[in-house]
């Protein structure tokens, strides 16, 4: 990651979706002394991460900070081994991944799996039918099925690919298959999501264009995201929280951040952007 994007952010209005007011938290998602070691290595270290209901949060950090075994203890694909985990003040540190999403906690890009060779109607069509529970029901007539047709559209207007509906989604630009992907994981009606690295790959144009999609979905709900592009991080987030060696760094806005000298010692300590961590 360069550490001359951090010097100078892009002033962005904030953006976010709306809040739930039947919740008395303001905040949507806490780890508490979040802890995970591997064999003696401690890959995340008593981390205490605040997520704003209706926010769009990036969790971020050099290579090795513990970004992504931080995600996977929030999704439940690795177990802590010390602290908890709450969702909408409810303990889910022992809860199980397929739990969490039912509960409206989603990983997209993880569990949104795209079928190559169903159409692009197709893939939004099952997971819609899985949402609602009839995704077995292969004796039905056809007509049952067309009853999720005009919502699986709707996803895909939502989305920009609704052009692209009766292609195999094999045939799909790359920007635009991960559209797809945010459409399927919207057909499970998330009161969050989780983004992991949305921008991975992707060209300038279909960053934007991603960038613009996300920034539609956090109206309506919350969203953190791990990403590397500090661009798109400037751009879109609301709050950040920077890693470094497992534990918390940093937090605040982007400006604030960006401000901050220990975070810029610690990108430039990285010699460039930083892969997984």
């Amino acid at each position: 990651m360069n550490a001359a994007v951090l010097a100078h952010p892009n002033e962005m209005p904030k953006l976010g979706g709306g809040t739930t007011p039947e919740m008395t938290s303001e905040y949507i998602l806490e780890t508490r002394g979040l802890t995970k070691e591997f064999k003696g290595f401690t890959a995340v270290n008593h981390v205490d991460l605040k997520v704003r209901r209706g926010t769009i949060h990036a969790l971020i950090g050099p290579n090795g900070a513990g970004k992504t075994t931080c995600f996977n203890l929030i999704t439940k694909f690795l177990q802590p081994t010390a602290g908890s985990i709450h969702y909408n003040e409810r303990d889910i540190t022992r809860a199980q991944p397929h739990a969490v999403a039912r509960m409206g906690l989603v990983r997209s890009f993880q569990i949104s799996a795209v079928f190559p060779h169903l159409t692009v109607l197709e893939n939004v069509r099952v997971a819609l039918q899985r949402s609602l529970g009839t995704s077995f029901h292969f004796w039905r007539s056809e007509r049952s099925i067309d009853v999720v047709d005009a919502r699986a559209h709707e996803l895909l207007a939502d989305v920009g690919v609704d052009e692209y509906a009766q292609l195999p989604a094999v045939e799909l630009p790359y920007g635009r298959k991960r559209a797809l992907e945010i459409a399927t994981t919207l057909a499970l009606d998330p009161e969050m999501l989780l983004l992991d690295e949305p921008m991975a790959g992707m060209g300038a144009e279909d960053i934007k264009r991603t960038a613009g999609l996300i920034r539609r979905v956090a109206k309506s709900r919350t969203v953190l995201m791990v990403e590397h592009n500090l661009s798109v991080v400037a751009d879109l987030s609301d709050q950040l929280t920077v890693l470094a060696r497992g534990e918390v760094l940093a937090e605040g806005t982007y400006a604030e951040v960006s401000k901050n000298p220990q975070v810029v010692e610690a990108y430039m300590g990285t010699g460039g952007d930083g892969g997984h961590g």
